[in-house]
């Protein structure tokens, strides 16, 4: 058990790892809109899609994120519990639908922010229960 504290410098990590993260979302999402594909119905037409995104820059920018991110998340968990950094590496949730809305255009209702408040709510419980159970068993 590391019992490790939050440092300054790991929680710069876990900010990047979230940016990182977003990035490889983002980058996907891109790579599969350059691909005219219409809708997958068969084998023929998921073939012509993964062409499409195999070849577009797109997908290798978000497939080199996804190896960045394993790197930087495999540090980060070296250095703390995986109790504590999943929910203070939570807030993807938050940068996903902000760079969603402004570089894709997409549009968030109400419900769907209604829900990324319940889950970094339900985040934050996790995380403040996993720090009182710590704390008894000091």
């Amino acid at each position: 058990m590391f019992k490790k504290k939050v440092t300054f410098k790991i929680l710069l990590l876990l900010i990047a790892s979230d940016i990182l993260e977003t990035t490889v979302h983002f980058f996907f999402k891109k790579s599969t809109l350059g691909a005219n594909h219409g809708q997958v119905t068969d084998l023929a037409t998921a073939a012509v899609l993964w062409k499409a995104v195999f070849c577009s820059p797109f997908f290798w920018v978000g497939l080199a994120a996804v190896v960045s991110v394993f790197v930087l998340w495999s540090l980060i968990l070296s250095k703390i519990d995986l109790s504590v950094a999943v929910p203070i590496a939570s807030f993807s949730y938050i940068l996903v639908p902000v760079v969603s809305i402004i570089f894709l255009h997409e549009q968030i209702t109400v419900l769907r922010w209604l829900g990324v408040f319940f889950v970094l709510a339900g985040v934050i419980l996790v995380s403040l229960s996993s720090k009182e159970r710590m704390e008894q068993a000091k």
